[in-house]
């Protein structure tokens, strides 16, 4: 259980504060709740390209914001997902007040300082980051090929975080400045502040930079197609794709829709990735890797999102083995599983793995996944920053019949498997696969 202490300004902006004396440091950590799922087709991109601008100057600091805080000895990041975007600093305590005056000035003045030099070089230098994560990288189109046929072009989750490279290319000035006005506002951001702190200060300092800030409009709703939302029929059939890249190994992928965050069956699947492809003595790293020696690697996990999940498997197999070959072992696995389900020692086995991972997530205040991040992550999601127990308890209430038959639902039609193949040899992929089209 993290200590804390939770206000909201009368601009509506959550305040979380934590104190831990260990070492003079403090974090500052600002989540705002838009992600590319808040973005629509034809205009996909904008969130993530936020995330750069809002590094590139503001109003009353009108140069990039790497260097003031480096030099104060601190450290600084920011990403973005499909529901959220965050920006963190790590910093010496006697640095706490720059960090909240920059992040201060670029929430409530960024746009004076947005001009369209800035839109234009970090428009290429996205464009320049999707061609080397995605266009230029082995295997690197899979995951907008899945997501594609998985989510309807009626759904936000359609499209990948960084967005398609012709949407990018035809934003303008104007509708960065309106995505701007109608998300980054007090209203739809949460801040924490963590380290060796004390509270009356920080929320005095908090006060003092941020309150000034005009509350925004109210957040549009999400757009989701009446065909595609969590009431939406379930797919009737399996899909096969099929891509031609520059890799030396085929690789399969198998994707699932499963439950979003935090609903019913979100930590079963959670635990059924786990029992499959947690570590070597996992079920398909035993088989498939080291018993049959027919793949590479092996992974699975739930992508729980805010508004949707998706599971996935992925498989590279090894020189000389057809994608055919790992497809059945997999099947193999997955009907196994859900005849029976794991068996004590690997119920055990998830259970201590999931705990190393709350647990790890405790021991860094600031960055990525620390103590910050978290807090800010359960209130924005949830509105209680200190969720993490309720979170936690989810797992240990899962039985191995509950395993059993959230592996049974993944027997069930509505897959998609992705044949990722060498360019020229697409009668690698498993049979029946049409070329998947991304964008």
């Amino acid at each position: 259980m993290l200590d804390f202490s939770k206000f909201t300004l009368e601009n509506g902006l959550d305040v979380i504060v934590h104190e831990d004396h260990r070492c003079p440091i403090a974090s500052v950590n600002l989540w705002y709740h838009v992600g590319s799922k808040n973005e629509r087709a034809g205009r996909t991109g904008l969130a993530h390209l936020f995330e750069h601008l809002m590094f590139e100057g503001s109003a009353h600091h009108d140069s990039g914001y790497f260097a003031p805080l480096q030099q104060a000895g601190g450290s600084l990041n920011g990403s973005t997902n499909c529901d959220r975007t965050n920006y963190w600093e790590v910093v010496p305590t006697n640095a706490l007040e720059l960090a909240l005056w920059l992040e201060s000035d670029r929430l409530g003045y960024l746009l004076p300082a947005l001009t369209s030099e800035k839109f234009e070089n970090q428009r290429e230098v996205v464009l320049n980051e999707r061609r080397q994560t995605y266009e230029n990288r082995p295997y690197g189109l899979a995951l907008m090929a899945l997501t594609a046929s998985l989510f309807a072009t009626d759904h936000p989750y359609h499209w990948t975080t960084i967005g398609h490279a012709d949407d990018i290319r035809a934003a303008t000035l104007d509708d960065a400045h309106a995505f701007f006005q109608t998300y980054y506002h007090p209203g739809n951001a949460s801040l924490t502040v963590a380290g060796d702190v004390d509270t009356a200060a920080v929320l005095e300092l908090v006060r003092q930079h941020f309150e000034e800030i005009p509350a925004g409009p109210p957040i549009p709703p999400v757009r989701i197609g009446e065909n595609s939302g969590p009431g939406a029929a379930p797919r009737s059939e399996d899909t096969r794709l099929r891509l031609e890249d520059r890799v030396a190994l085929p690789r399969l992928y198998l994707a699932w829709r499963s439950p979003r965050l935090f609903a019913e069956g979100d930590a079963g699947m959670d635990l059924v990735a786990e029992v499959l492809a947690g570590g070597k003595t996992s079920r398909l790293y035993r088989r498939l890797v080291h018993e049959r020696q027919i793949a590479t690697e092996i992974s699975a996990s739930q992508g729980s999102r805010e508004l949707d999940g998706w599971f996935s498997i992925m498989a590279t197999a090894a020189p000389g083995q057809e994608l055919v070959e790992l497809e059945q072992a997999i099947d193999d696995e997955l009907h196994a599983l859900a005849e029976s389900g794991p068996d004590e020692a690997e119920l055990s086995r998830c259970f201590t793995q999931v705990d190393v991972q709350f647990i790890y997530r405790l021991q860094t205040v600031g960055g990525f996944n620390g103590r910050s991040d978290q807090l800010n992550a359960y209130n924005v999601y949830t509105g209680d920053p200190g969720f993490m127990n309720q979170d936690r308890a989810r797992y240990r209430e899962i039985t191995a019949g509950q395993v059993a038959g959230l592996a049974h639902r993944l027997r069930e039609p509505g897959r998609v498997a992705l044949s990722v193949v060498p360019a020229g040899s697409a009668d690698r992929a498993l049979p029946g696969s049409r070329p998947a089209v991304v964008s």
